[in-house]
């Protein structure tokens, strides 16, 4: 007994700021940033904490799933960072919404949410429980340089939820890590102790571009490869590729490595940007309720991380 997916949610802050917008800021162009990223605007907190949005992807989910708060047996919330180190985003979350259930954050950057289902799909097998809820949920503004123009224009604020029941419909799914914190990585708060004499970067997200670039197409395509093997498919049986959101010219790289239709891949990254492990959740759910899917449809989703991380599962839809 494993689960299946039976409602998603997103949501996201109110303020959007286009190319043009960070053009005004740094030196920059709309036709800088779209032909290097495919990236046309991104959300950012103003007023929100990324409580409140996750909030309101957690009810749009379970809303959309046509169940109470009361019902679920678990939360599991990822994210780099959450409004506090404790409590975690998911007892703030767990609160908001009125639930009873053991909750916890999971951080493997923009693979959180193949970790969350992987994690998720222990507790459905142990029999431990028969509702649960991810909610991934990023505030990446707040972890960006916005004097560094190839980084900050790379990235957004939002929320996407899920909500999975006792089912079959997940057919595989593969987590990896290759330690790395030299090509990516947020330096933690320093704090003010008396005592401290390590150095004290900025917490800002610092990356190797090219390095990043590699990763992510390599490992992509040999997740993705994988996993669909391991279901016992041909990638020619997918029916939707939803890869994570972090560049076009890497989702089209991983493409051209596959023997699945352009038609069939998913994206949303031209509005969005890069919202980290929010990413495919968000794309989900904006797919689910343009009545994308249908019942008995192959999903593949795939994404690679910060850590550095990735994952690949194939579920079917319904």
């Amino acid at each position: 007994m494993s689960f299946k997916i039976i409602g998603t949610g997103s949501a996201h802050p109110v303020c959007s700021k286009t190319n043009d917008d960070l053009a005004k800021i740094m030196d920059t162009s709309d036709e800088w940033i779209y032909s290097r990223t495919g990236i046309k605007s991104r959300y950012v907190c103003t007023d929100e904490t990324i409580t409140d949005v996750a909030v309101e992807a957690a009810q749009s989910a379970l809303k959309n799933a046509g169940i109470e708060p009361s019902e679920l047996d678990g939360i599991i919330c990822t994210t780099i960072r959450g409004d506090y180190f404790t409590p975690s985003l998911s007892c703030c979350v767990q609160e908001r919404i009125g639930a009873s259930c053991p909750a916890f954050d999971m951080n493997a950057a923009c693979s959180g949410f193949l970790y969350a289902l992987d994690t998720a799909d222990g507790f459905f097998a142990r029999k431990r429980v028969k509702k649960m809820l991810i909610v991934s949920c990023e505030n990446m503004s707040k972890l960006l340089d916005w004097h560094d123009r190839t980084t900050c224009c790379v990235f957004g604020d939002g929320a996407g939820a899920a909500v999975l029941a006792e089912g079959d419909n997940l057919l595989s799914i593969r987590v990896a890590a290759h330690g790395n914190s030299k090509i990516m990585f947020i330096p933690n708060v320093s704090g003010n102790s008396p005592f401290n004499r390590a150095p004290c970067p900025p917490s800002v997200l610092t990356w190797n571009g090219h390095g990043v670039y590699r990763f992510a197409v390599e490992e992509m395509t040999k997740q993705l490869k994988a996993a669909i093997a391991d279901a016992g498919l041909e990638q020619q049986d997918i029916t939707w590729v939803l890869p994570h959101q972090a560049n076009q010219k890497i989702i089209n790289a991983v493409r051209k490595r596959l023997d699945i239709p352009e038609d069939h891949y998913c994206c949303n990254i031209k509005q969005y940007a890069n919202i980290s492990s929010a990413s495919i959740p968000i794309l989900m759910d904006e797919m689910n309720r343009k009545n994308t899917f249908k019942a008995g449809d192959l999903l593949a989703m795939v994404a690679f991380g910060g850590g550095l991380t990735s994952g690949a599962c194939v579920i079917r839809w319904g």
